[in-house]
């Protein structure tokens, strides 16, 4: 089946082909290669594969399942592992610093090894959170022909004859903290609440990120809803590896599918899941790999006019195992293309458009989890654009299933999550509050960590709904209540964030897609001029060289220039 395939036209002749390439063909026949297997094209199957977490453990086994399917389709898999920071675990410490910190890593060492030993196409496996976009950048930034495959969702717990999942046994921990709930109910629950393999099940940043996979065109059809444990997803892997050299034979590269009208549709797909926020931060990172202005604003103005149709936790009822069995990704998307907000010219890894794969979908009137356009959950809103005196550059809030979209109170302030979390503890919050935590955006942090051991515990003390918390950090997919973050500029900036101070009025209306401080300008002008910028704890390592270089929340926290200022691309060397 080789002969598909001009090795004189791949970046492998690099390493390869003809009498100089001697020496790098040495290591190849001392791996056990043929002659015959050398000069098929050398495709990179990379895994986030580890033992660090559930989301992790079995994307080793599925990288080794598309190697099969490679081979069937002509070419030579070569597998490498990359580094995952798993959230749930990273959470309510400094460890979760590391966090989006790891995307970047991610990227760049996929683009690396890639880079390094020449490879021709790429199949990735990720799992966990940050994971997902990071193979999906380093895709873009390479534009080799490629495919992404997640690794699948945890099968959900259950706990007093309810379904649970790790969201429950956060807010179990503010219960026990307000004297809600003895210790022993706690300890029980963290023993039943993830019952083996796959990420988190609700609509967090895992599964919101896996939808992205499916709605813009990098992973196959209805791939990224299946459970992990289900055995189907070796043929899932099995078929990536097949189709990626389907992809190289016809030059199908990831920025052919990427295109503005693929991140829009991508967008759509998370507003109306009621998505993970950070989305609003990964999507505008990825467009920046393909060469794509897609800002915060941009993922705004195309969450204004879709309505939120999966009923899925935390907002919701239901998990991905329920998704999947309604239809998945692709269920969602037709009803969404029938109602004209889908561009189904988009093309796919199928290689066919996105309307021809929604073509093959049949509407199933009978399932409970994805409603139809004409009858939705709520007519727009799943995810929230905000913008203000108080966030200028921005801010995100997912409302899908907040019965409340205004708050207005006073401002309540801290320096970092720790001095907050240990007010909640303490119950030391009053009702009306407007919490504010700063200095822990992309450069003040650094690393913009996520607040969910907070928000859960404030869910667990029934202070949920009666205040709203703002940050220039994030919020995990699995947030709920009015929680505002990624707010621009950040406090280490000097953005307005910084210059709030307690009892300060903020007014906030996802309605409206509004925030504001009710202070005076003069009298913010006045702290401007004695506010010094804040020096964190990280002077040296990795976390210091992310601070010299990430860029705003806005445009999607990057580390670099991105394909706008390229000279060339990888995959033409």
């Amino acid at each position: 089946m080789s002969n598909r395939f001009d090795k004189s036209q791949l970046p492998s002749r690099h390493v390869s082909v003809g009498p100089s390439r001697a020496p790098h063909r040495s290591y190849y026949y001392a791996m056990g290669m043929s002659e015959e297997e050398i000069e098929r094209p050398f495709v990179a199957v990379a895994s986030a594969g580890n033992d660090s977490a559930p989301c992790n453990t079995r994307l080793d086994h599925q990288a080794n399942i598309c190697r099969e399917g490679v081979i069937e389709g002509g070419g030579l898999p070569r597998r490498f592992n990359t580094i995952t920071v798993t959230d749930g675990i990273a959470m309510g410490h400094q460890g979760m610093k590391s966090s989006l910190v790891s995307r970047e890593v991610i990227a760049d060492s996929v683009e690396l090894s890639v880079r390094g030993h020449c490879y021709d196409a790429l199949v990735g496996f990720a799992g966990c959170d940050k994971s997902l976009p990071g193979m999906m950048m380093a895709m873009l930034r390479l534009n080799v022909p490629s495919i992404f495959v997640y690794g699948g969702s945890i099968l959900p717990g259950r706990f007093h004859d309810k379904d649970v999942t790790v969201v429950d046994v956060f807010e179990k921990v503010g219960q026990y903290e307000a004297d809600a709930c003895p210790l022993q109910e706690l300890i029980e629950l963290e023993k039943v609440a993830c019952p083996g393999h796959g990420a988190c099940g609700g609509q967090f940043t895992a599964n919101t990120m896996a939808c992205v996979g499916e709605a813009i065109g990098l992973s196959l059809p209805n791939s990224n809803m299946v459970p992990a444990p289900y055995e189907s997803n070796d043929d899932i892997a099995r078929h990536a590896g097949e189709q990626v050299m389907e992809l190289l034979a016809r030059n199908i590269r990831p920025r052919d599918l990427c295109t503005k009208a693929a991140f829009q549709n991508a967008a759509r797909v998370v507003a109306a899941t009621g998505g993970s926020t950070n989305a609003a931060l990964h999507l505008p990172a990825m467009a920046s790999e393909a060469g794509i202005e897609f800002d915060l604003f941009d993922v705004a103005e195309t969450f204004k006019s879709t309505p939120y149709l999966a009923d899925l936790k935390p907002g919701g009822k239901y998990v991905a195992k329920d998704m999947y069995e309604a239809g998945g990704v692709y269920m969602l998307m037709k009803t969404l293309l029938a109602d004209g907000l889908l561009d189904g010219n988009c093309m796919t890894v199928t290689g066919k458009t996105l309307g021809e794969n929604i073509d093959e979908v049949t509407w199933n009137p009978d399932q409970k989890v994805i409603y139809a356009v004409d009858t939705p959950i709520t007519p727009t809103g799943g995810v929230v654009g905000l913008k203000g005196s108080l966030a200028p550059d921005g801010a995100i809030v997912k409302v899908a299933g907040m019965e409340r979209l205004q708050f207005t109170g006073t401002a309540r302030c801290f320096d970092s999550e720790e001095e907050c979390f240990h007010a909640v503890e303490q119950r030391d919050i009053a009702e009306g509050s407007v919490i504010i935590i700063r200095y822990e955006g992309p450069k003040g942090g650094p690393g913009m960590r996520e607040m969910l051991s907070t928000t859960a515990a404030l869910y667990g003390q029934g202070m949920g709904e009666k205040v709203a918390l703002i940050t220039d950090g994030r919020f995990s997919g699995a947030t709920r209540g009015f929680c505002i973050g990624h707010v621009g500029p950040e406090a280490a900036d000097g953005g307005p964030i910084a210059l709030v101070e307690d009892g300060d009025q903020i007014s906030i209306d996802a309605e409206a897609g509004t925030i504001d401080l009710d202070v005076d300008a003069a009298i913010l002008e006045q702290r401007r001029t004695v506010w010094t910028p804040r020096q964190n704890d990280h002077q040296s390592g990795t976390l210091w060289r992310y601070a010299q270089n990430v860029g705003p929340a806005r445009t999607g926290a990057l580390t670099h220039p991105g394909a706008k200022a390229e000279t060339h691309v990888y995959a033409d060397i």
